[in-house]
């Protein structure tokens, strides 16, 4: 393993576009960018064509995170924007809020940015340095010996590693997961981090790409088919038995209790016991699948990173197809308050009328 090794989460087929130009260098530049942790977020006019890679819901606000620590606020159901100040220039992969004003977002180089204030400012809880860190000192308490290797190893390859993915229960307890297995998990609302790998049945170092509850249950998705699940509230995670060799890029927990996990050349499978068993659906596309969301009415929404747009009313039995604009590629989709859709890719922000017919049933 390297400080080369540089993905994104959702799209590793995109990844010369979505990295940060030079991202993909050597150790010794990798150190370079480190001051890119301290680094303010520029505030720039452009900001909303820039490449976002998630958006979600912060109450009824929109808040949308990418490239170089941009994130961006929609109190209009996304026919406008503004930008936030964030204190780091990373690029950021994923965000969640749990209320109108607690939320987080992680990114490139380990950071981890907590808001208190629905989005407009944010602090870095947590970097890619003190996580190596974290990691060292669990794997020395926990005495096993590959863990601390694999420990020492993210020490002396430097913060290089993102996370990909979070997942937030309330506002203190949370967890976030990325590259070569890395998690970590809080109690107390991010103030403090513990590393988490020795909890995780992940033996060769897996790349975790999604991280999602379904009813009391914690479920991980991420590379070569790697199904994750906590049946003791996140104190520990068990390998599921998957039926797929595939990487998994994402997991969408239903409210009627099913769960679906979406991947690599148009595959998804749904479970409908919590992971024991799985049926593949036929979403009729072979490019990888880079979002899930579940749409007010209960129909299902799956994108592509094709531009492709995957509607079922069905579970997932059947599923309509549609296109974004020009084919605009989609990292990631919400719905607003108003029932609206807003998507976010390689081209910044979907324009509204581009797809919110397809949230029309």
């Amino acid at each position: 393993m390297s400080g080369k090794f540089l993905f994104t989460r959702a799209l590793p087929l995109l990844l010369s576009a979505l990295l940060l130009p030079g991202w993909a260098m050597a150790q010794s530049t990798v150190s370079a960018q480190i001051p890119l942790l301290d680094q303010p977020a520029l505030q720039s006019a452009k900001a909303p064509r820039a490449v976002l890679l998630a958006v979600t819901r912060a109450g009824e606000r929109l808040v949308a995170v990418g490239e170089r620590g941009i994130i961006l606020l929609s109190d209009d159901s996304g026919a406008s924007w503004h930008q936030a100040q964030v204190p780091a220039s990373v690029s950021l992969t994923s965000v969640q809020f749990v209320d109108a004003q607690h939320g987080w977002a992680v990114g490139h180089l380990g950071v981890v940015l907590h808001s208190a204030d629905g989005g407009e400012t944010w602090n870095k809880q947590l970097d890619g340095i003190q996580a190596a860190q974290l990691a060292l000192k669990a794997a020395q308490q926990g005495g096993d010996a590959k863990l601390l290797k694999a420990a020492e190893w993210l020490v002396a390859d430097g913060p290089d590693k993102p996370f990909l993915d979070l997942y937030f229960s309330n506002s203190r307890n949370g967890y976030v997961v990325g590259a070569y297995g890395l998690i970590l998990r809080t109690t107390d609302g991010g103030a403090s981090w513990q590393a988490w790998m020795g909890q995780v049945e992940n033996t060769e170092g897996l790349n975790l790409y999604g991280i999602r509850a379904q009813g009391d249950q914690l479920f991980i998705a991420g590379e070569r088919g790697l199904l994750l699940r906590s049946s003791d509230g996140g104190q520990s995670f068990q390998k599921l038995e998957s039926p797929y060799e595939g990487s998994f890029f994402g997991l969408l927990a239903s409210r009627n209790g099913g769960l679906l996990a979406y991947g690599l050349r148009g595959n998804a499978w749904w479970s409908s016991d919590q992971g024991n068993s799985w049926q593949q659906l036929d979403t009729g596309v072979e490019s990888a699948l880079a979002a899930g969301l579940e749409l007010d009415d209960g129909r299902l929404l799956l994108a592509s990173q094709s531009g492709e747009l995957l509607l079922s009313g069905d579970g997932g039995m059947q599923f309509e197809h549609r296109r974004t604009h020009q084919g605009a590629t989609v990292a990631a989709v919400v719905q607003a308050a108003d029932g609206s859709l807003t998507s976010v890719g390689l081209g910044g922000l979907s324009a509204r009328q581009e797809i919110q017919a397809v949230a029309r049933p």
